[in-house]
């Protein structure tokens, strides 16, 4: 199969959607693989380094798109690259359809075939694809909201994990699956006193056991949010509905409970977020203030991080890229059940009820479009 991997455009996005040495292993499966010049250069990969492992590089990405039967991407394309897209090419990359309805509309136009890294799924309930960049997103949503509670930049000036005779600050995080205990290992590691919500009664007896005495864990409903929320400094988003809009479970009016100078950071925010008033932001314009809250809504949170982020995600697509690469997508998807559910729009049709649902489209059997 020819595979391309074109650069990242969106603003300040260095992840790359295959380390060299995933390139090694498809070019050795048989496959070519073409790389946008310069495309490995944010996460500190040369030109040279997939030159040596098999790969060609091309100039442009209009080149890139051209040629290749399968894209790799890391984020969803964006607008400059719709006219790129053609009928039967394999998308391989984070889509988050849900929240984005010109971007279905572009894919469903252009005929491709979108298999969404989010929507990947095992039958436990994991989401491989996604677990990767939700680890370095919920590790980074701490770190960022430790900094952003600095004066400086607007908030309260509270240090979260205290000092000797003054108590730390408080962690607020809604929703304990993986980026949820992530941000808790981490709010917890700096010292502050950390409650995490979920709705699952099962997940919040698990994180009671691992994780450490200053972390407590409460029963996800609108009571107990606005309660935590009175005494939050740093209030973390990490819910996910697979495939579909996040819930809003933080209203406007809710941020006058708040402190002044308080901070969100809404991980949810590429499916349009768990908190209404989180908009998308970038890396160099990360925040806002809304009714003296301070909000954090970067949407590409593990591209600041782009060296680890690529080797995490690359370790985490390759073997399906792989399948899809050696199998063509149809068969590849006929023979795997999490790969299958990757499957959000086929040459026109949606296929994913989630996405179908948030723009009332029709939704065809995804064992239709397989057939």
């Amino acid at each position: 199969m020819l595979i391309g991997v074109p650069k990242e455009i969106k603003t300040n996005e260095n992840r790359v959607a295959l380390a060299p040495a995933g390139a090694e292993a498809l070019v050795g499966q048989g496959h070519t693989v073409f790389i946008e010049q310069g495309a490995g250069i944010g996460s500190g990969f040369a030109d040279e380094t997939y030159v040596a492992a098999g790969a060609q590089t091309l100039a442009t990405a209009d080149e890139v798109w051209k040629r290749a039967e399968m894209i790799m991407k890391v984020k969803e394309p964006i607008e400059v690259e719709w006219p790129r897209m053609r009928a039967g090419q394999v998308i391989y990359t984070y889509f988050h359809f849900a929240a984005a309805e010109a971007l279905t509309k572009a894919v469903i136009k252009s005929g491709a075939i979108a298999v969404a890294y989010e929507t990947v799924q095992l039958p436990s309930g994991e989401l491989p694809l996604l677990t990767p960049m939700s680890e370095v997103a919920g590790r980074m949503a701490v770190q960022q909201g430790a900094k952003y509670l600095e004066k400086v930049f607007g908030g309260t000036g509270v240090l979260l994990g205290g000092v000797p005779g003054v108590a730390p600050g408080g962690v607020v995080i809604i929703g304990g699956g993986v980026v949820g205990i992530n941000a808790a290992k981490m709010a917890a590691g700096l010292g502050a006193h950390v409650t995490i919500l979920d709705i699952s009664l099962d997940r919040l007896r698990y994180l009671d056991d691992v994780l450490p005495a200053n972390v407590d864990t409460l029963y996800s409903n609108r009571f107990n949010i606005l309660e935590a929320i009175k005494r939050a400094d740093l209030v973390i988003g990490a819910v996910l509905l697979p495939g579909a809009k996040a819930p809003n479970l933080v209203k406007r009016g809710d941020l006058k409970l708040m402190r002044p100078g308080a901070v969100i950071v809404d991980v949810a925010v590429d499916q349009g977020g768990c908190v209404e008033t989180i908009k998308p932001t970038t890396h160099e314009n990360p925040t806002y203030f809304v009714d003296g809250i301070l909000h954090y809504g970067v949407a590409n949170m593990p591209g600041g991080v782009p060296r680890t982020s690529t080797l995490a995600l690359t370790n985490a697509t390759l073997p399906y890229g792989m399948k899809l690469a050696r199998m063509g997508w149809k068969e590849a998807c006929r023979a795997d059940g999490a790969l299958r559910l990757g499957l959000n729009v086929v040459e026109g049709k949606v296929v994913y009820p989630g996405v179908a649902e948030a723009f009332g489209l029709p939704v065809v059997d995804v064992a239709a479009v397989l057939a």
